[in-house]
């Protein structure tokens, strides 16, 4: 494939997750910042290459073979972010950018040697898992920070918005993967949060909590 049919292929897989039914070709557009016809050329493409089913109006789904390809494409490019924050020590707001030139490596052996030395890591830096190299990807039990009921301890899993602004913010209040997190005030006004982390509170808006994925603590 090209670079850009990986590049499709992988928006539609991120879309897929969403709207498991079919995937609306403008929504693609709006993702890929492409025209609606650029993309229809594409997906028939993708479609000749048997890497997705399209019917006019019914919207794009991959195929097994589609879907295998993309978990591929994102298995790549998370590693490399592990591999850039954990041996190279970019930032988690630096290396998506990073992260996209390297994922089209073709080269299957480097990546499972790459996962060898990283030490088979599940989760990418911000937090979301990786594909193993048959495509499996093993689901963890979350959910956002908002919904955590009032004095309840959790521990940060990953983040929903994973922008450098909303990234470079939660570095300015501390707050990292595996960060501990006990929801102490819920205002009723605004729905803001003051949480306690390392025995220091902070404020946090409602926007803020409903961008970060949680577990509850387990009691042993």
């Amino acid at each position: 494939m090209t670079y850009s049919e990986e590049n499709y292929l992988k928006v539609i897989y991120h879309l897929s997750l969403v709207s498991p039914k079919g995937i609306n070709t403008n929504a693609i557009a709006k993702m890929i910042e492409s025209k609606a016809s650029s993309v229809t050329d594409m997906v028939k493409k993708l479609a000749d290459k048997e890497l997705v089913i399209y019917q006019k109006y019914q919207g794009v789904n991959l195929t097994p073979k589609g879907l295998k390809a993309a978990k591929m494409i994102v298995r790549k490019h998370r590693l490399w972010e592990v591999f850039l924050v954990e041996k190279l020590d970019f930032t988690w707001d630096e290396v998506h950018d990073v992260a996209e030139e390297l994922e089209h490596i073709h080269s299957e052996k480097l990546i499972n040697r790459l996962e060898e030395f990283l030490g088979f890591p599940k989760e990418d830096p911000h937090g979301d898992p990786i594909p193993d190299r048959n495509g499996q990807i093993i689901k963890v039990e979350k959910q956002l920070l908002s919904d955590v009921p009032l004095h309840t301890k959790v521990i940060c899993l990953g983040v929903k918005d994973s922008s450098p602004s909303f990234l470079q913010y939660l570095d300015k209040q501390h707050i990292s993967l595996g960060s501990e997190i006990e929801v102490v005030n819920i205002e009723l006004f605004d729905l803001s949060l003051t949480i306690l982390i390392n025995q220091n509170e902070f404020l946090i808006s409602h926007k803020i909590a409903s961008n970060l994925f949680v577990k509850l603590v387990e009691h042993v």
